[in-house]
């Protein structure tokens, strides 16, 4: 048993609690600094894609560069994951609707679940893991070998250049990417309810134009695009924000998706249920 030095201070508990405390408050503060940059940094990029835009300076190669960048990292991943969630919802709900007796409506229960959570939930994760984690080592590489510093010398803003194309390809893949997600589970649904004999081609189909409204898909559609804009200045962010080396950006990839990850979970709730209360449910 190791005996205290005699004359060494004692902490108290109060000192103790308080050093807890200054550490938790350190933390609030670099979070509201970092969501303070996530807000300018988006609303930069918000600025210069609407005047680049207009003022015909925007950078269209750059931006159906990082468009086939971003649908190459991201577009064989997204259907792989797709496939099993279109599984998952058509055993349950088929399970459940056997159980129930309501057979009938496995269509409208299965596609518009889909089509309102699975499709834009799958979206966010891939925009957040591989989009996102993909931004932000190309940026984190570029600052830690100064080509960003490298830029502003040459009086070139970064955002514009290199945030805001990968912002707009990343809005307009999310939008693609939504739609291949929502397309391939609900054919997995289909296929599975239908193939298996549970109910008819017929009255599945039926009970999905039944129930189903256009709202639905402009809530998807609207989620993905916002998604990805997320994502990326989630990702932009932290990439342009490394330090350290090859471990910085190691680091910064992995604050990027646990972030994004969150962020994008928050948000979907949110829209989900603002979505509940403001919009009336169709009655078939």
């Amino acid at each position: 048993m190791t005996m205290q030095a005699e004359g060494a201070p004692k902490r108290s508990l109060a000192s103790r609690m308080g050093g807890f405390g200054s550490s938790m408050r350190g933390k609030f503060l670099d979070g509201v600094d970092t969501f303070g940059a996530m807000a300018i940094l988006a609303v930069g990029s918000l600025r210069f894609l609407s005047t680049d835009i207009i003022g015909r300076k925007f950078s269209w190669r750059e931006f159906f560069d990082q468009c086939w960048f971003m649908t190459r990292v991201a577009f064989l991943p997204t259907v792989l994951v797709a496939i099993p969630f279109g599984i998952i919802i058509a055993v349950q709900v088929g399970a459940v609707a056997q159980q129930i007796g309501a057979v009938s409506f496995t269509g409208a229960v299965n596609g518009i679940g889909i089509l309102r959570q699975a499709a834009p939930l799958v979206t966010s994760l891939l925009m957040a893991g591989a989009v996102g984690s993909a931004i932000c080592a190309q940026l984190g590489a570029q600052t830690v070998r100064e080509e960003v510093d490298a830029m502003k010398v040459m009086g070139l803003n970064p955002v514009q250049r290199i945030v805001a194309p990968r912002v707009a390809a990343a809005m307009v893949v999310g939008f693609v990417l939504n739609i291949v997600v929502a397309v391939t589970a609900m054919m997995t649904g289909y296929i599975l309810n239908v193939g298996g004999g549970l109910v008819s081609s017929g009255a599945y189909l039926q009970s999905f134009v039944s129930f189903a409204q256009p709202t639905d898909l402009l809530l998807a559609e609207g989620k993905a695009v916002l998604f990805g804009f997320l994502a990326t200045i989630v990702a932009a962010h932290k990439g342009l924000n490394a330090k350290g080396g090859p471990k910085g950006v190691a680091d910064a990839v992995n604050q990027c998706v646990v972030i994004a990850v969150i962020v994008l979970s928050v948000v979907n709730v949110a829209i989900t249920q603002g979505y509940v209360m403001l919009v009336p449910t169709r009655i078939a």
